[in-house]
Parts: C-alpha cells; sequence; structure tokens
C-alpha cells in the first residue's frame, strides 16, 4: 500500500510559493491543491496568508490575466468570463475590474473578426441552420444576445 507523502508547513510553503510563481492562481486553486497535499485547515490558512503577504497569491492581478489571457487567445465574450470566474470564486469587483480592462472597440473588433471568420466555416446550405449554428457557437463562447443576433442577421441572409 502506498503512503501518501507528508509536508511540513516549511515544504508545503516552499511547494506553493513555486505553484504560485510559475502561473497566476486564484485562492480557490491554491486550497484545492493544499488539500490534495492533506494539509490541514490550520496550516492551509496559516499558507494563504504567507502567499498573500508575499503576494505570490492576488485575485486582482489573478482576474486580469484570466481575462487577458481567455479573451485574446480564446476569444471569449464577457459573459463567459464572467461565468468561470465566478466558478472559480473571484470577487464581483475583481471581475468588474478585469473585464474593464478590454476597451469597446477591441472587444467589438474580435467579436466581428471571431463570428465573419465562423461564418465562413459553416458549410451548411441551409439559411436557418447556418443562422442557428453560428448563433450557437457564439453563444458557447460567452457573447452577449444582441451582438449575437445582430451579426448573425447581418452576416447570413
Amino acid at each position: 500500500m502506498q503512503t501518501k507523502k507528508t509536508y511540513s508547513l516549511q515544504e508545503a510553503t516552499k511547494k506553493l510559493e513555486h505553484y504560485c510563481a510559475y502561473q497566476e492562481r486564484c485562492h480557490k486553486e491554491v486550497r484545492q491543491k493544499l488539500e490534495a497535499m492533506h494539509m490541514i485547515p490550520e496550516a492551509i490558512d496559516v499558507i494563504i496568508v504567507h502567499l498573500l503577504d508575499q503576494n505570490f497569491l492576488n485575485e486582482e492581478r489573478y482576474a486580469k490575466t484570466f481575462v487577458s489571457g481567455k479573451f485574446k487567445i480564446k476569444k471569449w465574450g464577457r459573459r463567459r468570463l464572467t461565468y468561470e470566474l465566478k466558478k472559480k470564486d473571484i470577487g464581483k469587483v475583481n471581475i468588474n475590474q478585469a473585464l474593464a480592462e478590454i476597451g469597446n472597440a477591441e472587444y467589438i473588433e474580435v467579436f466581428n473578426e471571431l463570428a465573419e471568420k465562423k461564418a465562413n466555416s459553416i458549410s451548411e446550405s441551409n439559411v436557418f441552420k447556418k443562422r442557428k449554428k453560428l448563433i450557437d457557437y457564439l453563444q458557447y463562447r460567452g457573447w452577449e444576445m444582441h451582438l449575437i443576433y445582430q451579426k448573425a442577421n447581418e452576416l447570413i441572409k
């Protein structure tokens, strides 16, 4: 039978410093990692406070990095970004600050490029089915409904 590795407070702290330094993390991910390491709740709290004090852990910075990355790389809309951050227990203030980093002009530009690219790639002869596929795709990516319907009606006639 395999014995589970135990960590001292110092070892766990060092491990989590590396974990947070490698990539931005949210409180929930750090807590899950510590629980997976079988740390007791008191030790988890001590380590999280240490990570916050040393600026390894910063929810505002995490939210901004998350939004920036998912918007630029995966081309997610505000609704999907908000939903994913809420799933990670990020506060409303941090979510709104992170979303505010995306300029409206850039947001619309990315949306238009994505919609046009997808519309051109859908090989469907039925106009209604083609429009539905485009709408579903953009909805899944988290774009606002008024933008989606406006664009779908403009691109697919």
